[in-house]
């Protein structure tokens, strides 16, 4: 087991499983395996789903929000409860390593997360 992780009585865990801080790493990972190309696969996990959506998100342009993410492809982030943001610590994904490291996010054009 992992030196980060230890066990918690079901009970006595938190609700939920945590995905949100996942989806870029395991997109990549995914993407990777399938050989899918990047812009492609980051389109289907921004740009696609928001258009079938009708949100005016998921993508750079003129007139639209600065929601964005500056990544390293190449660097590996080690998911462990320390690197979770959420509350809930639960996922399956606890010991692996996965790509895609986080430098900056903006939300608006600001700047509201640096690695």
């Amino acid at each position: 087991m992992d030196d980060d992780a230890k066990q918690i009585p079901f009970a006595e865990s938190e609700r939920g499983a945590t995905g949100l801080e996942l989806l870029l790493p395991l997109t990549l990972k995914w993407a990777k395996e399938m050989r899918v190309a990047l812009p492609e696969a980051l389109a289907r996990v921004t740009s696609s789903p928001a258009a079938i959506l009708g949100v005016p998100a998921g993508e750079l342009a003129v007139g639209r929000d600065a929601d964005l993410c500056a990544f390293d492809p190449d660097a590996h982030v080690k998911i462990t409860p320390g690197f979770l943001k959420s509350q809930g610590k639960n996922t399956p994904f606890i010991g692996y390593e996965l790509p895609g490291q986080v430098r900056y996010t903006l939300i608006g054009g600001q700047v509201v997360y640096a690695a």
